[in-house]
């Protein structure tokens, strides 16, 4: 239950935070680990607009799922874990199990790690098609398993995921209708993170959506 009140709490909250948070200078000039704080309107309105192109993706160029610290657990075990509404046993491998999971895509939870996909919020075909096309391999692999973000890995049901599949939030947004103001303001916080485009469709539904939301601001560390 904490985490489902954590994501209504957040929704409530937004709009007293906006009040007391002064924005940072526009994020065109951000470099690598630097850290801005800016409205979501603001950074949405940032974002470079680009069509997009899928033209040579596979993915197979974003290596997934590492062990970057090398304790036996790799990106995805680590976000179950710490995802996890009651913490789940480990065993050799980083095999878990028992625990207990809320989907926040569909309001759900969850009683074994089984039922689960780890989901990119920005999906890896689109951080393809929205400039990753042009990173390097390590640059994608860094992309594809980023635990230093809470917002870019998200344990969800399996088949939440499987619906929402390489989907942008022009043709996708969750089930749960709660969860979407703070859906797209993570997608908004995650393309700025990496500096990736939108298409004008993506733009224009985003803008939409969150014109209905509080005008939350979001603390970002560029990773590129």
């Amino acid at each position: 239950m904490r985490l489902i009140r954590t994501v209504r709490a957040a929704v409530l909250a937004s709009s007293v935070l906006a009040a007391l948070i002064t924005p940072t200078p526009a994020t065109a000039s951000a470099a690598p680990g630097d850290t801005v704080t800016v409205p979501v309107r603001e950074a949405l309105q940032a974002l470079p607009v680009k069509d997009e192109s899928r033209a040579g993706y596979e993915r197979s160029k974003f290596r997934h799922w590492t062990d970057a610290n090398h304790d036996g657990c790799n990106a995805r075990a680590e976000v179950l874990k710490a995802e996890a509404v009651d913490a789940p046993a480990q065993g050799a491998n980083c095999v878990l199990t028992g625990g207990l999971w809320y989907s926040a895509y569909d309001d759900a939870y969850f009683d074994s790690a089984r039922q689960l996909d780890v989901d990119h919020l920005v999906p890896l075909a689109e951080a393809w098609d929205s400039g990753a096309s042009a990173w390097t391999a390590k640059e994608r692999e860094a992309y594809a398993n980023d635990l230093d973000d809470p917002r870019a890995l998200i344990a969800v049901s399996a088949a939440s995921n499987r619906s929402k599949a390489d989907q942008d939030p022009a043709t996708w947004l969750p089930p749960f209708a709660v969860y979407r103001c703070r859906y797209v303001t993570d997608w908004v916080a995650d393309k700025t993170r990496y500096q990736l485009a939108v298409d004008p469709t993506e733009e224009a539904a985003l803008a939409e959506s969150l014109s209905r939301c509080p005008n939350e601001p979001i603390t970002v560390t560029f990773a590129r």
